[in-house]
């Protein structure tokens, strides 16, 4: 609820911390956790997203204020969704960038880790990468360029098990499964792409883009594809190399962990918070921006990557150019 310019978290009637509405980007609660008018009404008027999740961390929904910003940029995001030849010359830089970090993964686990990894493999999977990369200049179909990239993703998930430097009994990893995540690893993985998709979506909508119109991903009802398009580039560099330094720093614990009948693996609440805390710290560590060159927070890296889409759109750049992490 809202008292006065602070958000006051309440659990059974009992008063549990305060927090200044100011310093907050974003609201996310989850289980049948809710939000008092005021606040929500608060929420709308400084454009701060509140994100609704399921106990599990499944996305329910988001409420937001009226659209603002420039709406010819909008229209400008509609007509070029529409167009099937402008829309994969814009999801082309993305799968660029997404394939380029995993790269770039890959090549530093080889650095750092060379002797608890198959380093010939590694190189060999860079190299299929480092290949894919020169191929997607020529690509001018989005539906060749969904093959390729999820062709990508499968080279490069088939090496995240040796990625995991410890517990690796605990966190076995058999490939990308979802809804629901059927191991830990994989609940993981979700989890953290579901609070990316919730920070692009929210960087998007602040410079005026409409989160729900994509290039890539198809049009449906309540699927943020613009976010799920954006926050390709940041899957691997952010999201999952979260995911590992959580499992090799042995920070969550696999008795962190509820394994249902039906084979759902999800967070208990101890891990969620201490997952959420982890990842503010995360988005907290600064970095200099690939190609503004300018010194930023980590959380500041889905916003920045939007404007430079405002901006090529708009007419200002003339090609968008993706984080391609150094």
């Amino acid at each position: 609820m809202l008292d006065g310019g602070n958000v006051s978290v309440s659990v059974d009637h009992q008063l549990i911390g305060k927090i200044p509405l100011i310093n907050l980007e974003g609201i996310v609660t989850f289980g049948r956790a809710g939000a008092s008018p005021a606040l929500m009404q608060e929420c709308l008027s400084q454009h701060i997203a509140l994100s609704f999740l399921s106990p599990h961390g499944k996305f329910i929904g988001r409420v937001v204020g009226p659209s603002y910003g420039n709406v010819v940029l909008r229209k400008t995001q509609y007509a070029r969704s529409f167009d099937k030849e402008q829309s994969c010359e814009i999801a082309r830089n993305f799968i660029i960038g997404k394939l380029y970090n995993q790269r770039w993964q890959l090549e530093r686990m080889t650095r750092d880790h060379g002797l608890v990894v198959d380093v010939d493999e590694f190189k060999a999977v860079s190299k299929k990468l480092n290949e894919t990369l020169q191929m997607l200049s020529e690509v001018n179909d989005l539906e060749t360029l969904r093959g390729i990239e999820g062709n990508a993703a499968t080279q490069y998930f088939a090496l995240f098990p040796q990625m995991v430097l410890q517990q690796r009994d605990d966190f076995k990893f058999n490939g990308r499964n979802r809804r629901p995540p059927k191991d830990r690893v994989n609940a993981l993985l979700s989890f953290a792409y579901t609070l990316l998709a919730h920070d692009v979506a929210s960087a998007l909508e602040t410079v005026g883009l409409d989160a729900y119109v994509g290039f890539m991903h198809q049009d449906r009802p309540g699927r943020m594809s613009l976010a799920l398009d954006v926050m390709e580039e940041l899957r691997g560099v952010f999201a999952d190399r979260f995911v590992l330094r959580l499992i090799n720093r042995q920070v969550i614990k696999a008795d962190q962990f509820v394994m249902a009948e039906s084979g759902a693996v999800t967070l208990k609440d101890d891990a969620r918070k201490l997952f959420l805390s982890e990842w503010q710290k995360r988005k907290q560590e600064q970095i200099v921006h690939p190609y503004l060159g300018e010194k930023i927070m980590w959380g500041l890296v889905p916003f920045c990557q939007a404007m430079l889409l405002a901006r090529y759109l708009r007419g200002d750049l003339d090609e968008y150019p993706p984080f391609l992490w150094k």
